[in-house]
C-alpha cells in the first residue's frame, strides 16, 4: 500500500508553477522541487508545510494525498 502524494497534481489544476508556490508559501525553490517531484506522500511531513501548502492552493489535506492498495500498484 502508497499514499500517493498529489502536490504536482493540485498545482497544474491551478496552474500554478513553482515560483507562484514560492511566492504563497515563502518556502525555498529547492523546498518546491522537492516536494513537487515526490510521487509518495514525504516521510516527514510538518503541520507547517501542509497548512500552508492548503492556504495557498485552498485545498483540503486530503486533497494532496491519494491512498492507493497493493492491488491498484500492482497493475
Amino acid at each position: 500500500m502508497a499514499i500517493q502524494w498529489r502536490l504536482a497534481v493540485m498545482m497544474a489544476e491551478r496552474n500554478l508553477n513553482n515560483k507562484d508556490l514560492i511566492k504563497l508559501t515563502g518556502f525555498h525553490a529547492v523546498t518546491i522541487s522537492k516536494l513537487k517531484t515526490t510521487r509518495t506522500m514525504p516521510s516527514r511531513l510538518e503541520y507547517v508545510t501542509l497548512n500552508k501548502l492548503c492556504k495557498a492552493l485552498q485545498c483540503q489535506p486530503g486533497d494532496l494525498l491519494s491512498f492507493v492498495s497493493d492491488e491498484e500498484v500492482a497493475s
